[in-house]
């Protein structure tokens, strides 16, 4: 379980959704809506079991399943039983509070959370952190229906992913505009808290825009819904049983409800779901700013007695401006305030994360901000994280046009090392092209030690989407010869 913040905790969602008991017609479904959509206007008591029963089909079970390994790790070496084993350890080196490679068996980790079917076709959208490190993917419908599922892409700055199962004619949510949601506005909080099946919990929301400091990118809906340990990936839904949000956090002293909880808003998840969809990746435009909300800025001024008046006590604070970034290019400079972004007023900056988390590299974005306390709108073409308007391409393992093992016991003992991967066909690819042939052996990939396969692959899919796409190779010859190799991915 994840703590951010002292006591921000994600609520992973425990056991399986069943059918709701009450079915409606056409007709009753209209007429229901009707009569929650006119007491919503009206400003009266609302009725919110057709929200309900229009929500509760369409959230998941997922059963995450990560299975048990065999990891090398240092331990730290005892001299006396070094002695006793061996009677020269401590004079090779392996005694005197040194260090040892030893292999240890990780325990198989079962847990679970859930997922909201977004389409008819199997897609469905959770947390990132219910499936991040899961061997296998299992999500019982409501109709106790099992299928397995894959990961199309996940995000953990915006702590979202989308997984697909293949299935047909499911229940999907209607998805609604969060930004449409007013504060004071009913709410239902849908899924499994605390191994208590299809449960459903109402509140308002309390505030919107909220940052909490635990993602990159933040503006989550607060609502005072009851959301504890199991909820994390459920529906946070409006009256009309549309989807509003993605159940992400509560905010505890003690790990239990105790009157805040937060989702990420369908404005931020939808942007997500289309560029996984897409692209595999996010494409995440950036504004080239470092900063935070005028308020805070000023108050940690004032705490060290020190006097500010930046013309407004709303806004964005920019303390820095990245050098070669959208914002350097418009002109913006350090302490600016940003007040206005495509002509919509912006507060703080988890508003204008929310905007921004909307658009891609090469998109336009137009600003009002504060210099010297007067005005200038300016119009800057957004970038990416590498400085470039392009689309950021997720690589795999593919990308290098070769083959690999993890080296034999044999080669471990001829060239005295403990792990590595073998290269053992290189074609006409990445590898190639900066020299590197059969027989050499990969150990290190951007400073990370490289044992299976499976860590060159991780490896390559994230430089693929990082500030500079470039596998830095450190490895060895046959011949004991030590080889360096820098292996740039993007064109």
């Amino acid at each position: 379980m994840k703590k951010i913040v002292n006591y921000i905790v994600p609520a992973i969602c425990l056991v399986a959704i069943v059918f709701s008991v009450a079915a409606f017609n056409k007709v009753e479904a209209a007429t229901a809506f009707n009569r929650a959509d006119a007491a919503v206007q009206a400003g009266q008591p609302v009725d919110l079991t057709y929200a309900a029963e229009k929500a509760l089909p369409s959230v998941v079970y997922i059963k995450y399943v990560q299975n048990s390994k065999i990891k090398t790790v240092d331990v730290q070496s005892d001299p006396f039983s070094d002695f006793f084993s061996d009677p020269f350890g401590g004079f090779f080196g392996r005694g005197n509070g040194g260090t040892q490679k030893r292999q240890i068996q990780t325990p198989k980790k079962e847990a679970a959370g859930s997922g909201v079917i977004i389409s008819a076709d199997g897609y469905i959208v959770t947390n990132n952190h219910v499936v991040d490190g899961a061997d296998e993917l299992t999500v019982t419908l409501n109709d106790n229906s099992e299928y397995s599922a894959r990961i199309i892409g996940a995000d953990k700055t915006t702590d979202l992913a989308l997984i697909k199962i293949n299935g047909k004619n499911l229940p999907a949510i209607t998805i609604a505009n969060s930004n449409d949601l007013r504060v004071g506005e009913w709410v239902l909080a849908v899924g499994n808290p605390l191994g208590l099946n299809n449960t459903v919990t109402a509140g308002i929301v309390s505030a919107k825009a909220r940052s909490l400091g635990a993602n990159g990118v933040e503006s989550f809906i607060q609502t005072d819904a009851a959301i504890n340990q199991g909820n994390s990936g459920g529906a946070l839904v409006n009256t009309r049983g549309e989807l509003v949000g993605i159940n992400a956090m509560l905010y505890s002293p003690t790990g239990a409800y105790s009157g805040y909880g937060f989702a990420i808003p369908t404005t931020i998840m939808n942007k997500v779901v289309d560029d996984l969809k897409q692209y595999g990746t996010v494409q995440r435009a950036l504004l080239g700013i470092q900063g935070g909300d005028v308020k805070n800025w000023v108050d940690a001024q004032k705490d060290q007695g020190k006097e500010v008046d930046l013309g407004t006590m709303e806004g964005i604070y920019v303390a820095k401006v990245v050098d070669d970034g959208a914002a350097a290019d418009a002109g913006i400079q350090p302490e600016d305030v940003i007040i206005e972004a495509d002509g919509k007023k912006v507060t703080k900056m988890a508003e204008l994360q929310e905007l921004m988390a909307n658009k891609r590299p090469g998109d336009k974005l137009t600003l009002t901000y504060l210099h010297n306390k007067k005005k200038v709108t300016k119009t800057i073409t957004l970038k990416n994280e590498q400085g470039t308007t392009k689309v950021v391409q997720k690589f795999d393992l593919d990308v290098l046009d070769a083959s690999f093992r993890p080296v034999t016991e044999e080669t471990k003992k001829q060239m005295n090392i403990t792990y590595g991967l073998e290269v053992m066909k290189v074609n006409k690819g990445k590898l190639a092209d900066v020299g590197i042939s059969r027989g050499f052996i990969i150990q290190k990939v951007n400073d990370e030690s490289i044992k299976t396969i499976d860590d060159l692959q991780k490896a390559v899919k994230d430089a693929s989407t990082s500030k500079e796409p470039v596998l830095y190779i450190q490895g060895i010859y046959p011949t004991g010869k030590k080889g360096y190799f820098a292996v740039p991915l993007q064109e």
